[in-house]
Formats: structure tokens, sequence, C-alpha cells
């Protein structure tokens, strides 16, 4: 039996299989290796401000020392909607040189963001393939909306005070009074405060967001004062919202992660599934002095970073059908009447930018998923960085990375290009060996195994050496697929956007031709079989890749090109070795 061959299938029939499954959850169906997620559910999108946020299911500190969040009647949880919600209030608009942001006086919750400065990619899902079919256009001038609250989508960075039970303290249900200033960040001028006051149950809330240029980092203060008559022990909470939508666009043939994340010194960067929420499964920590939470999805995140130091609770819960939140809620020291008291956090709302997430927060940078392969990805991605650097495009950059990693492993693989070289040259006498034994198995391995150690060849010598670059080759493929520095960015000619598909189909179409090559220098496998299935992987994993990133395609046509030159080199010297000798 060839070894060899049945190792690759194995290895190629794992990778069909998990990507079929990444398929699965992209199109909302259930996966084969795993329960059915909430995404699959197909659950309505909740109309904002409709339903309440339980209790959550984490011990809460004692109220002296930690107020809970409450509900109407119920301390622990965060304010719940009234029944009938009031006419909505006309919502602040702010611009910036990166973000144009509308905050709703209720709460003064920021509503909507759009990303002037990231253009809204090409649809490559089902449906927007549909779309272009029937004439729908893409608009390359659509910028991205990340957070924003309507009938089809609710995402939102909401915050407010929360007390004792029964305390109705100034939160994200109640009316804001915006402060009347600017509302541009106009030239030549590098910060941009709007204030919004509001006064409830005895406290008063000055809520000041500030916007600085170059950045999508926000600064937001709480400024608190007790215009009451008797002692407040407030606690701030900080809180992302979302529904449980897969984002708008994603690839229907990978699979991106989308949902809460959070990060303390304990527990390092923990991500929490949406399913496990609804479940009532969720895992992370619940208690801090530091950290961060954020909901996270391919390329972009929303995250806020509190101040570190302060004690704070962590909590995840489902507010409603198909609409879930991730909070932080910091209890602050007992405020007496005329005394007041401050908080203040950054909020993050934009790119995946790992440059500028690090300088925000320890560990902000980990919302860029690379997986378990972390520890190769990121080292991988710096040198990628310093080639962009040194060439200023991140296509020559993957170019130049690829030809840099397949030099290092060439030792390995001319080990393996020698070893199928020899495979290559007895496949003939192997092809008679089956004929001659037939379905008599057991003669029929001993006779190729007498073969094998005849030639002195290692059935396996091709296939250890591949087995081994293969981490480093997925950490690559993640680094390209997560790293947002791609997107929108040009590499030449026809590919102007390496995190989008190619739209002429020309790398895919290389690609497969050059998958079709190397199996041409490979020996051929005496299974029958193995040998048909063989023939049809370039064409199988080439129409899979017509809807991948252009940045991904060009490695891998880069990684085949320089393999055939190493291959065809090896296969050289081998032959020519032997006519000398």
């Amino acid at each position: 039996m060839d070894i060899q061959r049945t190792i690759l299938m194995i290895i190629f029939g794992m990778s069909l299989v998990f990507l079929y499954d990444n398929w699965q959850k992209g199109q909302g169906r259930p996966s084969m290796l795993s329960g059915p997620t909430v995404e699959q559910k197909a659950a309505p999108t909740p109309t904002p401000g409709s339903t309440a946020t339980p209790a959550p299911t984490g011990a809460v500190p004692a109220a002296a020392s930690a107020p809970a969040v409450p509900a109407p009647a119920e301390a622990g949880a965060i304010a719940a909607a009234p029944a009938a919600a009031a006419a909505p209030a006309e919502r602040v608009r702010i611009e910036t040189d990166r973000m144009r942001v509308e905050i709703d006086p209720t709460g003064a919750v920021v509503a909507r963001v759009e990303l002037v400065q990231q253009t809204v990619a090409p649809d490559w899902t089902a449906a927007g393939l549909v779309g272009i079919v029937t004439g729908k256009k893409h608009d390359p001038s659509a910028k991205v909306v990340l957070l924003e609250s309507n009938k089809n989508r609710v995402y939102l960075a909401r915050t407010g005070l929360t007390g004792p039970a029964g305390a109705r303290l100034p939160n994200h249900l109640t009316p804001f009074t915006p402060v009347a200033g600017p509302r541009e960040l106009a030239p030549g001028q590098d910060t941009l405060e709007v204030k919004f006051e509001a006064v409830a149950g005895g406290m008063k809330v000055v809520k000041t967001y500030v916007f600085k240029r170059g950045t999508y980092a926000v600064e937001v203060r709480h400024d608190i004062e007790n215009v009451g008559d008797a002692p407040v022990t407030p606690s701030i909470y900080l809180q992302l919202v979302r529904d449980g939508n897969k984002p708008e666009g994603e690839s229907v043939l990978y699979y991106t992660f989308t949902g809460p994340a959070v990060f303390s010194e304990a527990q390092k960067f923990q991500k929490i599934n949406f399913s496990d929420i609804e479940k009532n499964k969720q895992s992370h920590i619940g208690e801090a002095k530091e950290g961060w939470i954020a909901m996270i999805q391919h390329y972009f995140v929303s995250a806020w970073v509190p101040e570190q130091g302060r004690f704070r609770e962590v909590r995840t819960a489902l507010d409603g059908p198909n609409l879930y939140s991730v909070s932080t809620v910091m209890p602050l020291d007992a405020v007496a009447p005329g005394a007041t008291a401050s908080s203040k956090a950054t909020l993050w709302v934009g790119p995946q930018d790992q440059e500028q997430l690090v300088a925000i927060a320890p560990g902000l940078d980990l919302v860029v998923d690379y997986g378990w392969l972390t520890f190769l990805s990121k080292p991988l991605f710096w040198l990628l960085q310093f080639l962009h650097g040194l060439v200023a495009n991140w296509g020559w950059a993957i170019v130049l990375l690829t030809i840099m990693v397949k030099a290092a492993f060439y030792p390995l693989s001319a080990a393996s290009y020698r070893s199928m070289a020899k495979m290559k040259e007895v496949t003939p006498r192997l092809m008679k060996l089956r004929e001659q034994y037939g379905n008599d198995k057991q003669k029929l391995n001993t006779a190729m195994m007498e073969l094998y150690k005849n030639e002195k060849i290692n059935p396996l010598g091709g296939c250890l050496p591949i087995l081994v670059q293969i981490p480093v080759f997925i950490a690559l493929y993640w680094v390209l697929l997560a790293s947002v520095e791609m997107r929108n960015q040009p590499w030449m000619l026809w590919v102007q956007d390496l995190a989008t598909p190619d739209p002429w189909f020309i790398l895919p179409v290389l690609m497969m031709a050059s998958m079709w090559f190397q199996y041409k220098l490979n020996p051929v496998p005496p299974d029958p079989v193995q040998a048909k299935v063989m023939a049809a992987m370039p064409f199988i994993f080439g129409v899979m890749f017509f809807f991948f990133p252009a940045g991904l395609v060009l490695y891998w046509l880069v990684n085949n090109c320089i393999s055939i030159a190493q291959q065809w080199y090896v296969t050289k010297q081998i032959q020519n070795a032997r006519a000398v000798g």
C-alpha cells in the first residue's frame, strides 16, 4: 500500500471536511462538528429598547461595596425599557476625520458609527451574488457602518449609573439634554467635546464624549454630582449590546468569530459564543481590576476600556431574542449630598488596527483572532509589517514573506522532493506489482515494502517534511485572513483590494494551473481511485479560491510557484547525478 499517498489523502480529506463545516456555519446551518449556534436559529432582530436585560448569572458582591445593576424591582440587572417608549428624540450627529457618530439623547447612547475611511467591500455571500446577477451594483463609495440601531440591526454602546434596588439613577433609558457646542472636528482642531446632562434619583450626570483627530478611540467621562439630600453609592456600567446575526457580506467559505470577548490579567483573552450565552453556559472571568470588554467581528471591533486598577464585574447576558450584551460594572465610593465623583473610560469603535489597539490597553490587539497558532502568527505578522515598511505595498510584502518562508523550509522541502522523485521512478514497477498480485493486499504490501527497501525509499519521506511545515503555513493563512491592514489595499493592476476576491478571477485560475502542474510533477498513485481524487484536487480547491481574498490566493499562488521551481531543481539534480553515475 502506498503509505505516503494515504497520509496525503487523509490530510486533504480532513481539510475538505473542515472547510465544508465552516461553510455550513457561514450559511447559518448546523455544524457537523458541534451543536447549533444562535446565528443558525435565524431569530428575528429585536426592536431597540423593547426587551429587558435579565439579572446576571454570576455572584454579585455585597451591595455596600459593589451595588448591583437594578431592574425596576430587583437589584442585579441593567434597567429595563419602559412598557411604552416615548417618541424618539432627534439624534446628535458628530463628525470627525475618522467617524460620523450619532448619539441618541435617550441615555446618551452611541447609536450609530460610520467609519468614513473604511469602504464597504463587495458582498460575496450567496445573497450578494444573487444581487449582482439581478443587476444590483456595488457602491464603491459606501462606508462601513459598525454601530447601528434600526429594525434590521441592533449594535449599541451604552453606559449608565446603577444603585441600590429601587433606585432610578441616570442610565441608558434616561432622557439626556445635549449641551450646546460644536459638533464637527474643524480643520486644525485636535479634540472635540460633546456633552449630555441628566438628573434622576437625586444624581446629576454629565456625560462627555471626547473625540480626537486621527483615532477611532473616544474618551468617555462621567462627572457625577449628588443633588439630593441623602448619600448615594452608585456604580457605573459600560455595555456593548448587539444582535447575533452575522455581519453583512461575511464569506460563506471560511469562518471568522463574531461575538463578545473579555480580557483580564488573570485569565487573559476569552471569547464567548452567542450560543453559550443563550444556554447560560458562558464561561469567563467575573471580577477583575484591569482589562476590557469587546464585541468582535471580522476586521472590526468595538471595545470599552475602563480605568485600570479599579474593581469591576464582567457580565454577559441574553437581553432578549437574538440580543446579547457584554458589560463591565464598576462600583464607586459613596457620594454625599453636594459632593461629586468622576470616572472615565475609552471607547474604541473601528478596525482591528493592532498597532493602535495595543497602545490603548494591554492585550487589546488580541481581538485580531489568529486562533491557537497565535504564537506563530504574531511573528509572521510583524515580519509582514516590516516588509511592508520596505516596499510600501502589502501585495509585494506577501510575495516577499512567502519567498522567505519557503527559503527557510527549503531543506525540509528538498527532502520531500527527493523522496517524491524516487517514488516517481519506481511508479511503473509499482503498477506492475499491482497487476501481478491483483486483490491479494497482503502479498502486494509485502512486495511493495521489499521494493522500497531495495531502492532505499522511505514511504513517509515525502510526507513528514510537509507535515512539519503545515502549522507555519496555517498560521500565515490566518495572518492574511484576519489582518485588517490588507483591507482596501491594492497590489497591482486589476487587484485593488487584497481583502476581497479577485474581480477577474485571474489569480484563482493561475493557482489552479499551478496546482495541476504540481500534480503532474508528482508520482501517480498506484491506486486508480486515489489517482482520480488527486487529479481532481486542483479544480476543487481552485473553485473554492474563487471566493477567497485576493491576498490569500496570491500567497498560495506564490507558494505553489516556488514549490514547483524547488521540486524541478531537486529532480534535475537527481537525474544529473544518476546520469553521471
